[in-house]
């Protein structure tokens, strides 16, 4: 870019000797145009398809735990996981091994990570070995980056319709969004979503487990004493009532598919005591 700005500028200075001495005019464009930070601003302007990609999760970038998930599973190439828990920075931080003891789960949960993100590294995000179940928390980001209600839902039904194909056996729940202090604005478009996910849980096989009730205060809003100082993701307390409620989803499951059920495609309200 540089080189042909130069190469311009010198075109109009030669033309402009031909036809007699530079004007006042013509000089400053011809500087202008020389100038490095003239060129420096064309080289560094993005066009639109240069746009940084929006994140509205701090935990990003994400690049790291794709990797290690990449080890993990070569690792562990003949491991055998009762639940994968699958989706963004609130499962990353779910340290489910303690909180379902008694229970070999895998933890892919990304930092900053939208549906159409676990969308596209669906393949490096699943085990080698099919799990017995499957929790899925994703789509709470989408929405902080600005995307509508119906276009979340619509990709985490896909997301949901892709693991039932993968997994036809396994047991397989939606974890709706939650509420949060920092994010209380964006709830009416979370209950949007949640609305239409739940309603299409029995069609799509899948159960739909709503923890957004548990995370609320008696005043209806959410209980700051249940999240970190970020007000966006829970701590132990926070936890512990996701905990109890998947916890139970998981026994009623392994008693379904004990059974030889089909997944039935409930909706599970959460209790507000811990």
């Amino acid at each position: 870019m540089r080189t042909a700005n130069i190469n311009c500028a010198r075109s109009i200075a030669i033309k402009a000797a031909q036809h007699g001495p530079i004007s006042g005019r013509a000089l400053p464009a011809i500087l202008l145009l020389l100038s490095p930070a003239w060129t420096s601003a064309q080289i560094a302007t993005p066009g639109p398809s240069d746009a940084p990609r929006v994140n509205a999760d701090p935990a990003f970038p994400f690049s790291n735990e794709i990797a290690a998930f990449a080890k993990a599973k070569e690792a562990n190439d003949s491991a055998v996981a009762d639940v994968l828990f699958l989706g963004s920075s609130s499962i990353r931080l779910w340290n489910t091994q303690s909180g379902f003891p008694g229970r070999d789960t895998i933890n892919r949960g990304f930092g900053g990570a939208t549906t159409r993100d676990v969308l596209h590294y669906y393949s490096r995000l699943l085990p080698r070995a099919a799990p017995q179940s499957v929790l899925v928390y994703v789509g709470e980001n989408d929405l902080a980056g600005g995307a509508t209600p119906a276009a979340v839902a619509h990709d985490v039904l896909a997301l949901l319709k892709k693991l039932r194909a993968d997994y036809p056996k396994a047991q397989i729940a939606y974890l709706s969004l939650k509420p949060s202090p920092i994010r209380w604005t964006l709830w009416p478009k979370m209950a949007a979503v949640n609305m239409t996910v739940a309603a299409r849980s029995r069609v799509g096989r899948f159960d739909y487990l709503d923890v957004s009730q548990t995370l609320l205060a008696s005043d209806g809003l959410p209980d700051a004493s249940l999240f970190g100082p970020d007000g966006l993701h829970m701590n132990a307390r926070g936890y512990s009532r996701w905990n109890k409620l998947v916890d139970d989803w998981l026994d009623r499951s392994e008693t379904t598919s004990a059974q030889g059920q089909p997944a039935p495609g409930i909706t599970t309200q959460a209790s507000l005591s811990d």
